[in-house]
């Protein structure tokens, strides 16, 4: 599925600056990443917002555009949507992903090709069709939504294991083939998150990271200055893994 937002019909189109700085969320309706997009507009940004959903996108400097990255087409519309707002991007946010629990030896089938996909393949093509630009301009910064799972292997874990080790270490090469061109790479490892996932548990919200922990520590790595970068992020709940 492929569905962009009519940017002519967008109401909130109108109220978007061109002077505002530009960041692209992936998966940035709900949980981390709408966290993280609604930080960066705290701080004047404008934010394209995309999902494979994005009817509940609301409020001002944020422009929604609908997508199922799982998709090289996908992919490809949302870099074209991208590129035909002719404005550099500042900030790219690599967050979709999917969590199907199982164990390889017997995971449905298919498991492994929609993980790989969504969580892995989808920032490899984004990034391919927006980096060039940021080495360009010799300016911009990627964030790699990884895991604990990108270093702690667990049974049930299955495909999204594999998925988040990979996506660490493209973050890795990716890092190492930016650097002289001034474009930083920073990858984000969080525990447990309170959103969605977690839903029907029985443990207290407050073992939980909360989402706004993990858009905060974005932004201040963000506001680093051009000679600094925060490579990787690990963060835990205080108590500990779940």
């Amino acid at each position: 599925m492929v569905r962009g937002v009519n940017v002519g019909k967008n109401q909130n189109f109108g109220k978007v600056c061109r002077m505002n700085p530009l960041i692209v969320v992936t998966g940035g309706t709900k949980g981390i990443g709408q966290a993280i997009v609604d930080r960066f507009v705290a701080e004047r940004f404008d934010a394209v917002v995309c999902a494979r959903s994005v009817e509940d996108v609301t409020g001002p400097n944020r422009l929604p555009f609908a997508a199922d990255l799982s998709t090289r087409a996908g992919v490809n519309a949302l870099i074209d949507y991208i590129r035909s707002l002719n404005r550099p991007v500042d900030v790219l946010v690599n967050n979709t992903g999917v969590f199907l629990p199982g164990q390889i030896q017997d995971e449905a089938e298919g498991t492994f090709e929609a993980t790989m996909n969504t969580n892995v393949a989808s920032a490899y093509h984004l990034t391919r069709g927006l980096v060039k630009d940021m080495i360009a301009r010799r300016q911009g910064h990627i964030f790699m939504m990884c895991s604990t799972a990108s270093i702690t292997a667990y049974t049930n874990g299955g495909s999204y294991c594999v998925s988040k080790f990979a996506l660490l270490g493209m973050s890795r090469v990716l890092r190492e083939e930016l650097k002289p061109h001034g474009v930083k790479v920073t990858a984000i490892l969080p525990g447990a998150t309170l959103t969605a996932s977690w839903e029907g548990t029985d443990l207290p919200d407050d073992r939980f990271m909360q989402a706004t922990d993990v858009a905060a520590t974005a932004w201040t790595a963000y506001t680093l200055s051009k000679s600094a970068v925060v490579e990787e992020i690990l963060l835990r709940p205080q108590l500990g893994d779940i």
